[in-house]
């Protein structure tokens, strides 16, 4: 049944990348009708990458270093490291540019599929909502608030971030897989 869902959503995030491409220049100027100071400073804290990592990486492996979940801190790790690493080698197979020109980006790609930032935070979710089912609502709102960020401040075009949210969600059920199916890492427990 878990491998039927999973395909049933791997369908769905590619139909809803497909449809998303459509959307692009629509979600752009919707955007932009609702910018406003407000919105600038709180979705601004979310597209730091900074905060991104400190929550979905430090505090979640201190979490589950205290709360004895020690085996699921590689793949938590794993998964953020395959996340940017692939992020990265699809910018540069797709070169797709920004909405807006940026001057500078990390490591001068300033490319925009998939969303680095939607990937990473999709990628913990998996693992998160495993271990600490009680604050999916969290972990979700804060992956989904890091995504729209980035689509917000015309960092990225709506495509980017369903693209890299699935992307990202499934590095995570495969760091989730390595780790029920070959425990590498139960020397932690």
């Amino acid at each position: 049944m878990k491998k039927q869902s999973n395909l049933i959503l791997l369908a769905a995030g590619l139909i809803l990348s497909f449809i998303s491409l459509l959307l692009d220049k629509k979600m752009q100027h919707m955007v932009s009708l609702i910018k406003n100071s407000y919105l600038d400073a709180i979705l601004g804290w979310f597209t730091n990458f900074i905060n991104v990592f400190v929550i979905f990486i430090l505090v979640t492996t201190i979490f589950l270093w205290g709360q004895k979940k020690r085996e699921w801190i590689f793949p938590l790790w794993l998964s953020f490291f395959i996340a940017i690493t692939l992020s990265y080698v699809i910018k540069i197979l797709t070169l797709r540019p920004r909405p807006i020109g940026l001057s500078q980006i990390l490591l001068g790609l300033n490319y925009s599929f998939p969303s680095l930032h939607a990937a990473v935070s999709f990628a913990a979710l998996p693992i998160l909502n495993r271990e600490f089912a009680k604050l999916k609502f969290f972990w979700v709102s804060f992956a989904s608030l890091v995504a729209l960020s980035r689509v917000y401040f015309s960092f990225h075009f709506l495509s980017d971030v369903i693209f890299g949210a699935f992307f990202g969600y499934f590095i995570g059920l495969f760091a989730i897989h390595l780790e029920q199916k070959y425990k590498p890492f139960r020397f932690l427990k």
